[in-house]
């Protein structure tokens, strides 16, 4: 049990994790970890401005409707993390600093400076654990009626990182098991490409950043890709939509394959 003061979410703010299309035919489990910048209240704002907690520190602006149009498309199961990972990461391990930062990029973030061990703990119980957990009972009864499962993380990226502009404009991430992201990029070079499509950019497995591919894909042998796709070209719906039209015919021709 918890401590009342360490307590991160109240019963009226409900479960850290929603699961959209539970019984989804396609073998893409799709999961965005940084879908939302939603604080639970009894954090307030972490001493940030609304500048910084509508910036891509608190979330990946747009990788949640791109990830809901390629699951709806597909008929693809979504998992998704409903608060910002300015109070947890859920691609990061609890014992990585990156998880519950106390800078990111050019902000300080006062609420997560100094933390203890038992705050950590909490957090951890209270969103890490719980996300990953839900994954883990997905997949095993996607095993259990015989289903397929190839992982599929979305995300989003900065145009500008550190004062350095990023000229790529999607990423195909993987780790050790490249099959798909193969897949995904060899659809990719098919035709005049619409997009800057580069292999483990403007991040790789060195950043820290297949965490949940290791832990879901590579554990269970599955074919898994992480995407992430520039920010500036998802801000509004008409390029959410787009986007998502776009990788889901890459997906699509890569399950094919």
């Amino acid at each position: 049990m918890v401590p009342a003061q360490f307590k991160v979410l109240s019963e009226a703010e409900g479960a850290c994790v929603s699961v959209e299309r539970p019984n989804g035919k396609s073998p893409l489990l799709v999961i965005c970890e940084h879908a939302s910048r939603l604080l639970p209240e009894r954090y307030g704002t972490l001493g940030l401005s609304g500048e910084a907690l509508e910036s891509h520190i608190a979330w990946d602006p747009g990788a949640l409707a791109v990830a809901r149009g390629i699951s709806e498309a597909l008929d693809a199961t979504l998992i998704y993390q409903r608060f910002s990972r300015l109070i947890y990461d859920c691609n990061r391990p609890p014992e990585s600093p990156g998880a519950m930062p106390a800078r990111s990029e050019i902000y300080e973030i006062p609420g997560n400076a100094h933390l203890s061990a038992e705050e950590r703990r909490a957090r951890a119980e209270a969103l890490y654990i719980p996300f990953h957990d839900a994954i883990r009972a997905m997949i095993r009864d996607r095993k259990a009626r015989g289903q397929e499962t190839v992982i599929a993380t979305v995300h989003s990226f900065t145009p500008v990182y550190h004062d350095k502009t990023r000229a790529v404009e999607i990423g195909i991430l993987h780790d050790e098991d490249s099959r798909f992201a193969d897949s995904v990029l060899n659809a990719a070079s098919t035709g005049s490409p619409l997009y800057k499509i580069e292999r483990n950019e403007p991040y790789g497995p060195a950043d820290g950043v297949t965490h949940t591919l290791i832990l879901h894909g590579l554990s269970n042998g599955f074919r898994n890709v992480m995407i992430e796709v520039r920010n500036d070209l998802i801000s509004d719906e008409d390029g959410q939509g787009v986007m998502a039209d776009y990788l889901t015919g890459l997906l699509q021709q890569s399950l094919d394959a």
